[in-house]
């Protein structure tokens, strides 16, 4: 029987069993499951409604055989679509997702044993050649983290915590360890990477000079040359309306570097603050 790890961090996350320490990536599988099953029925449903509504208020509207029979098709399609998602979601869930990953034994683990749904394999500890926590990050923030334990022989088991899992929530440094705790003195590196998100549409989601001003406490008039030290992408373009108009061309900034650029001035600041206890803001 498994018993919750005290440490607060952590909590939810991780428990101990008899055989060892167990990392919980999929709380409950018949939540998950049950998730999936409820995207397959309402995607479609979604899709298909208007269609469905509108045809069939035409259907009884004119009472034509052709317009019912059209009805028909519609509703059959999005029956079989339904059940197509609905297999597909729960074969993907059940084959490909990891619900734990559990080091026997606690504090000197021998082989890591990677629980899915439906089946259950193991991973020799002395096979283990990098254990990776990654970081998906978008403006700054964690959208989501994944641990991938990989081999010699180029294996790898990718381990993502279910939607709202508290996994979800762990400080990078506790994961890593606890990992490191539960592994002892094997030979794997640890190693914690980064990607950022840059899917950013142009030029809708990307920051204006005030935006970045905002970001950097910086005057607005320092924003460019800022910008253009540090290598962040511009893009300008003439919103709709000011074509027309003199100096309607606006600029707009990469919001991912501008996050990466604030963290840079964060700790520039911080370092002139215990040299000398001034700050040199650049001048437009």
């Amino acid at each position: 029987m498994a018993t919750r790890n005290p440490d607060p961090s952590l909590a939810g996350s991780v428990s101990t069993t008899a055989a060892g320490g167990r990392l919980i990536f999929v709380p409950s599988r018949f939540r998950e499951i049950g998730v999936a099953l409820g995207a397959s029925v309402v995607v479609p449903l979604w899709i298909a409604a208007p269609l469905l509504v509108v045809t069939l208020l035409v259907a009884v509207l004119t009472a034509s055989a052709l317009v019912w029979a059209i009805v028909w098709v519609v509703l059959g399609l999005t029956v079989l679509s339904v059940a197509v998602l609905v297999l597909a979601l729960t074969v993907t869930t059940s084959t490909t997702m990891v619900r734990w990953i559990e080091f026997r034994p606690a504090g000197r683990a021998t082989q890591i044993v990677v629980a899915r749904f439906l089946r259950s394999s193991t991973v020799a500890v002395a096979d283990l050649q990098r254990v990776v926590v990654v970081e998906r990050l978008r403006l700054g923030r964690r959208k989501s983290i994944r641990v991938v334990l990989q081999t010699p022989h180029g294996a790898t088991v990718d381990c993502e915590p279910a939607l709202h899992a508290p996994l979800s929530q762990v400080g990078t440094e506790a994961l890593l360890d606890w990992l490191a705790g539960q592994l002892g003195s094997t030979q794997a590196v640890m190693e914690h990477r980064t990607e950022v998100d840059r899917d950013f549409q142009c030029p809708d989601e990307w920051w204006t000079p005030s935006d970045l001003s905002a970001l950097w406490h910086v005057p607005v008039s320092a924003v460019d040359q800022l910008a253009v030290r540090h290598g962040i992408r511009s893009y300008q373009y003439t919103p709709r309306g000011a074509a027309t108009h003199r100096d309607g061309t606006k600029t707009v900034y990469d919001p991912a570097r501008a996050h990466e650029v604030a963290e840079e001035l964060r700790e520039a600041h911080a370092v002139d603050l215990g040299g000398n206890g001034t700050k040199e803001v650049p001048q437009g």
